[in-house]
């Protein structure tokens, strides 16, 4: 059975999506590891749930991004990961991890990139004034929200709510994440 890992900072609504696709044969792979960089958040009571080995760590215990990376591609290879699905990690990936797993590290984003990179997208989409929205699947790679688009996915909204802009974007996202991971795992 082939492996994946998914790294999340917060509550884990993609996580949780992706695990149950693993667990329903949706995605052809094992979830073998979360890694979690702010004890206490929602995604691990997900993962508990989901009975998902964890890696939970507080970034200010490392001398260095270096040193939290090298422990993170350990436990990945420990694991015998050969995917890892970023899904609202918030942390930049860095040279080791970026090294020891280039193309194979996916990300989500909520806008159809190249606009809107890193932060806050949506909220700036909004004072913007877009009408078309979306969600983008990309490689990562050196260059915040830089790498080659996988997948996209537009959505219409006239309004002017970002709560909004998110809750449908996360109905886009479940569902486009899950279909991305499995095509992806299907044509290696």
């Amino acid at each position: 059975m082939r492996k994946i890992a998914v790294f999340s900072s917060g509550t884990g609504t993609n996580f949780e999506a992706i695990a149950d696709a693993c667990e329903d044969g949706r995605i052809p792979a094992r979830l073998a590891l979360l890694v979690c960089d702010h004890p206490g958040a929602q995604v691990v009571e997900r993962a508990a749930r989901h009975g998902v080995p964890t890696f939970v760590f507080s970034p200010g215990n490392y001398s260095s991004k270096a040193d939290f990376e090298k422990e993170i591609v350990s436990r990945l290879d420990a694991a015998g990961v050969e995917l890892v699905c970023l899904a609202g990690y918030m942390r930049i990936v860095g040279e080791v991890l970026l090294g020891a797993y280039r193309g194979r590290i996916i990300n989500i984003h909520p806008s159809l990139l190249p606009a809107f990179k890193g932060a806050h997208a949506v909220e700036r989409a909004v004072e913007y004034g877009v009408k078309v929205y979306g969600i983008t699947i990309h490689y990562v790679d050196e260059q915040l929200d830089g790498g080659r688009i996988i997948a996209q996915r537009a959505f219409s909204y006239e309004g002017s709510d970002p709560a909004e802009v998110h809750r449908i974007g996360q109905e886009i996202e479940h569902t486009l994440y899950t279909e991305t991971i499995s095509k992806l795992l299907n044509d290696k």
